[in-house]
């Protein structure tokens, strides 16, 4: 039985009465969304495009990778070349999949898809009227310290950082 709490823009809640593979009938509170993609820009000389974004539930400025929901139907890669050019002003002729990560999967179930995108050229950023960022450009090296120092604290930003940067130092 699926009862729904509340359904916004962003996510829907409901309570769902689940039977467990132990046999045991649970109430779950689950959170579900349709899905994300998230993009990695890097730059011919290997600088890192970011963004310095204001969060609410973050509770002020923290960097990430530019990312965005999936409207309903949506293929991933669409989604991701898109917020690449709203966020950040860039276009890409290259997009290489890192990896599709659970976000909360004790809670919620949405799939945010990392792409690396290289082959950089100019676009024009279209901000929505929510998004108050900044763009930040840095090497890879420089990501994986900040990392490491605890200043970039964002899930998908630290998965696709750090699945470019392995794949870079093991291909040296």
């Amino acid at each position: 039985m699926i009862r729904n709490i509340y359904t916004g823009k962003v996510i829907t809640l409901n309570v769902d009465t689940v039977l467990l593979p132990n046999g045991v009938t649970v109430d779950l509170e689950t959170i579900r969304h349709p899905g994300a993609a998230a993009v990695v820009p890097i730059k011919d000389d290997g600088t890192v495009v970011l963004i310095r974004q204001f969060r609410h539930a973050a509770g002020g400025f923290i960097y990430e990778i530019p990312a965005g929901k999936l409207s309903v139907g949506e293929d991933p890669l669409h989604c991701a070349a898109r917020e690449l050019e709203e966020e950040v002003g860039y276009r890409a002729s290259s997009f290489k999949l890192l990896s599709s990560i659970f976000t909360a999967p004790g809670f919620a179930d949405e799939v945010i898809h990392v792409y690396e995108a290289t082959g950089l050229t100019k676009g024009r950023q279209q901000l929505d009227r929510d998004e108050v960022l900044e763009i930040v450009e840095m090497p890879l090296d420089h990501t994986i310290r900040l990392i490491q120092d605890g200043t970039i604290r964002d899930g998908k930003t630290i998965v696709g950082l750090q699945a470019v940067y392995i794949r870079n130092v093991t291909n040296r």
